[in-house]
């Protein structure tokens, strides 16, 4: 158990590193969800099936969800100053 435990820890630090190097905000949000899908991953192999759902809901669906509302709402606006009529 202890290897697998230290094989999924291996796993979500590549993919928090693939998360922090991404420039495209959109790309981002997508390896968020899948940084989300191990994290989740984790907490089943810890033994921890409930916080593992809760992950997947909102770690993996939720977040980056609100992450491009954002960027789209943010892209939006990019054009228009505050004084613009």
């Amino acid at each position: 158990m202890t290897i697998l435990v230290c094989a999924v820890l291996v796993l979500v630090a590549v993919t928090g590193t693939v998360v922090v190097t991404t420039r495209d905000p959109k790309a981002q949000a997508v390896t968020l969800s899948v940084y989300g899908l191990v994290l989740a991953l984790l907490f089943f192999a810890l033994q921890a099936p409930d916080v593992a759902l809760s992950q997947i809901a909102v770690g993996s669906a939720l977040v980056p969800l609100m992450v491009l509302l954002a960027v789209r709402t943010v892209g939006k606006g990019v054009g228009k100053g505050r004084d613009a009529k």
